[in-house]
């Protein structure tokens, strides 16, 4: 009878740990933060010895290290995309088919669409308070300038302070352009066309050869100026028009303003928390930082050993650890899981005119942002919860910014879609060394809306097999990158085809240095297969979806386009500093 009743009391305690357990994992409090063109190895947790990165660093320490986290896409609008869905970005129609494959202007019609589920919508259907700090880059209008239909809010969030658009080397005065090539390059076999044309069709006139109406030649010669005048005035006013701060539905500054920039963003942050210490509530600080234009305040300037770039990272991490030191302040540690990441790895190419790299490092790995080789798509992840997942633990599992999503989702006791895949797996059973191996046998790696890349998980082997079915070509052709057109594109005459593809294993060779050959590999043909089946079968899981980065969705609409005064007194406000006109809108 003694015996019964021992069992009998250490199967009630055992239930009330499991009780306590379930409840300490349900409905916690979620931050999460996110670099731009963050190099993996620009992190003292990932081994850089020369920033100064302590508050990141204590997420690794008091938290899980993924060495293997892998970034959807390597461009910022469809990485976002990813990470908000958990869907490949080719899935909501944010993968583009033409070479430009970001959202450039704030009046734009394209944007992330609403009939996408992000977890922020799910978590505040839960009862979470969310907000969004930072950088968005999904889209803002879609056919007034009013409707708000991809803005933040219309997603999920309840509160918006942040960049519709993206930070631009054009954001910030002295900092040079990141379309002046690009448009150079585009325009002058055009203008060259047409001057060549009007020459011709004035001497045929002139000799009698050809009679051209001459209404005809006026109007063509209208559209020519119309043309370049909206060209011009678009790019004169490019920082007014594209540059400019939101709080929520209203501008609030505009043009931007990188004064003290990183600061009020932190303190946006840390107020939302505060407001909300005794309510769920989702975070996402999303840092302009260190995509260029590069900027750091007054107290960061000239501080690291890494230029303007490391001053940069430096400041971010401070901001980092204002965060996490009001989450302290709460006593919300033990009730909040923390992650870090960035949007895709560091943009190599980017140098400034006075020579200074701008670009960040991606430690071991090959190439950078626009580029799947894994230097474009190995960034940091860290993951934070006290008391929940293990603390200075390291996983070289594969693993997705996707996965984000149905983390969350489950951890808020929301149900995750049940019409329509959802690419990301539940990261807490890896997290807390339930498993060992990671849900993703295979991830596939997509230069914009093409199949770029590969990779092959097995789960009775150490292998990672990844294969490229095209590489981009670079330039110059024994650099990292590609410094003549800024990035790397994903078609025609920028890449280089291979068949069979290349194979790599990256388990022995993380760098991509060597290509297996059959010669060297005797299971090359086989690997192959299997991943061309895995191929087949996940391009009958995709199905035709608006592309919301077509030409058409991608170009300027002044129609769409916001501004707080008026085109005519060139779209100026300040209220962050107290004063300016009155918000309207118009086109």
């Amino acid at each position: 009878r003694r015996k019964m009743g021992l069992l009998f009391l250490l199967i009630i305690c055992q239930c009330a740990i499991n009780s306590i357990k379930t409840h300490s994992v349900s409905k916690p409090n979620i931050i999460l933060l996110m670099a731009d063109d963050l190099g993996i190895g620009d992190l003292g947790c990932y081994g850089n010895r020369t920033l100064r990165t302590p508050n990141i660093d204590r997420l690794a320490e008091e938290g899980v290290t993924l060495t293997q986290h892998i970034a959807a896409s390597p461009l910022c609008t469809p990485s976002r995309a990813a990470f908000l869905t958990g869907r490949y970005p080719i899935r909501s129609g944010m993968a583009a088919f033409s070479r430009v494959g970001v959202f450039l202007f704030s009046a734009s019609s394209g944007g992330l669409s609403s009939e996408e589920i992000t977890f922020s919508k799910l978590l505040k259907q839960k009862g979470y308070a969310t907000a969004l700090i930072g950088k968005w880059h999904l889209g803002m209008n879609c056919e007034s300038n009013n409707d708000f239909c991809h803005h933040p809010l219309s997603h999920g969030f309840d509160y918006f302070y942040g960049l519709p658009v993206t930070n631009f080397r054009d954001c910030k005065p002295g900092q040079g352009s990141v379309f002046l090539k690009g448009v150079q390059k585009d325009l002058v076999i055009p203008v060259q066309i047409t001057g060549i044309a009007l020459v011709s069709l004035a001497v045929v006139q002139y000799i009698g050869l050809l009679k051209v109406p001459f209404q005809a030649l006026s109007y063509f010669l209208l559209i020519i100026t119309i043309s370049l005048v909206v060209l011009i005035f678009f790019f004169y006013q490019f920082r007014q028009l594209n540059c400019f701060l939101m709080r929520d539905h209203q501008i609030i500054q505009q043009p931007l303003s990188y004064e003290n920039l990183t600061q009020r963003l932190t303190k946006e942050a840390m107020k939302f928390i505060e407001r909300n210490t005794d309510t769920p509530f989702l975070l996402f600080l999303s840092y302009l930082h260190v995509h260029t234009a590069l900027y750091a305040s007054e107290n960061f300037q000239g501080k690291s050993k890494h230029g303007l770039y490391g001053d940069a990272v430096e400041e971010m991490d401070w901001s980092v650890g204002q965060v996490l030191d009001v989450l302290e302040k709460h006593n919300l540690n033990d009730k909040t899981l923390v992650y870090f990441t960035s949007d895709q790895g560091a943009h190599v190419e980017e140098i400034s005119s006075a020579g200074e790299v701008h670009g960040g490092y991606n430690g071991i790995y090959k190439g950078g942002k626009s580029t799947n080789w894994e230097g474009g798509i190995r960034v940091p992840g860290l993951l934070r919860w006290p008391g929940v997942v293990q603390a200075g633990a390291f996983i070289d599992e594969p693993t997705s910014n996707m996965d984000i999503f149905p983390t969350i989702v489950k951890l808020a006791g929301a149900q995750l879609p049940s019409d329509r895949i959802i690419d990301g797996h539940d990261l807490l059973p890896l997290l807390q060394g339930e498993v060992t191996q990671s849900k993703h046998e295979f991830l596939f790696h997509y230069c914009n809306a093409y199949l770029n890349a590969v990779r092959w998980h097995p789960g009775n082997s150490e292998s990672i097999w990844k294969i490229f079915f095209f590489t981009p070509n670079f330039s110059p052709e024994d650099s990292n990158g590609c410094y003549d057109s800024h990035v790397c594109f994903c078609h025609g005459g920028f890449i280089t085809r291979h068949d069979p593809p290349l194979l790599f294993d990256l388990s022995r060779d993380p760098e991509e240095r060597v290509p297996l050959t059959p010669e060297t590999e005797s299971r090359f043909y086989e690997i192959i297969r299997v991943i061309q089946q895995a191929v087949d079968n996940h391009a009958k899981s995709l199905h035709a979806v608006p592309n919301q980065l077509s030409w058409d969705n991608l170009l300027w609409k002044p129609w769409l386009q916001l501004c707080c005064s008026s085109l005519f007194q060139s779209c100026y406000c300040d209220y962050e500093s107290g004063g300016g006109p009155l918000q309207v809108h118009l086109g």
